[in-house]
């Protein structure tokens, strides 16, 4: 059996209102999601995200020319655990993301600490911007 990409179901570990921390040069530092394009859930349900999705966020923190802006942003870890393919269970520290273009290209030039492999398999400039995949 081959598996392709990213495994089936990836937990969803952040929703609306979650800030995450920015592991990028972009200028901002703590963001807050406020919705996920794409997503289709339940009625009444609140927005989700998860490792490798993309989200649009408030920047929080940062710099103020980022202050009080709209942002697209990858998140590229998660605290929730979640299953890969192989059964392993992986989980990081912390939640966080780095600030992109509507296409997926990285604002920044660095990346500070990990990024999990479902991020990386999904988008390929994070994947060359990235030091460490975990």
């Amino acid at each position: 059996m081959t598996v392709k990409g990213i495994s089936g179901n990836q937990t969803r570990g952040l929703t609306s209102g979650s800030r995450i921390n920015v592991i990028d040069n972009s200028g901002a530092k703590v963001i807050e999601l406020i919705a996920v394009p794409g997503y289709h859930g339940v009625a009444r349900r609140m927005p989700s995200a998860g490792v490798g999705d993309m989200i649009m966020a408030s920047v929080k923190k940062g710099n103020p020319a980022m202050r009080k802006q709209i942002v697209y942003a990858v998140i590229v870890r998660q605290r929730r655990p979640m299953r890969r393919a192989d059964g392993t269970m992986v989980f990081f520290e912390d939640n966080a993301a780095v600030i992109t273009t509507e296409t997926g290209e990285t604002k920044g030039t660095d990346i500070k600490g990990p990024v999990a492999r479902e991020a990386a398999e999904r988008w390929p400039r994070i994947s060359a911007t990235a030091n460490t995949i975990v």
